[in-house]
């Protein structure tokens, strides 16, 4: 499963509705899932950084979340070739690179993608039909 940049936020010292991580470690998901589970772009670490300098987070918060993200997730470069292709195509329709990043992750792994993006969401049905692969939401998955 590949989580969205928004779930990693809260590592961050960013505080979120929408808390996934929170809800695995306590259990409150309709299904099993284990950090172990979880994937995330290279990108996302980026997106982490940007918001936390935006929200004056100190880089000693920041450095500590990514040494946990990469402790804990499977992070996924994204500038395989695959990736790098399938986020080119997928630009036309997303206006945010990064998104489109995102998602071509998930596409190339054949993982179901967890987002809170209205415009992600909005292609559920041309993603889960052309490719193959759910995207949900946190409300989607929690109990």
């Amino acid at each position: 499963m590949i989580i969205d940049t928004t779930y990693i936020l809260p590592l961050g010292g960013i505080a979120i509705p929408c808390d996934l991580l929170k809800a695995i470690a306590e259990r409150k998901t309709k299904v099993k899932i284990d950090f172990s589970d979880l994937k995330l772009s290279l990108i996302s670490i980026f997106e982490l950084q940007a918001k936390a300098s935006k929200l004056g987070i100190s880089p000693k918060n920041v450095l500590r979340a990514i040494d946990v993200i990469f402790r804990a997730f499977n992070v996924i470069p994204f500038y395989d070739s695959n990736i790098v292709e399938k986020a080119h195509e997928l630009h036309k329709a997303i206006p945010d690179y990064i998104d489109s990043i995102i998602l071509a992750t998930a596409i190339h792994l054949r993982e179901d993608l967890v987002t809170e993006d209205n415009i992600l969401r909005s292609m559920r049905s041309y993603v889960e039909e052309k490719y193959g692969i759910r995207m949900l939401s946190y409300h989607e998955i929690t109990a």
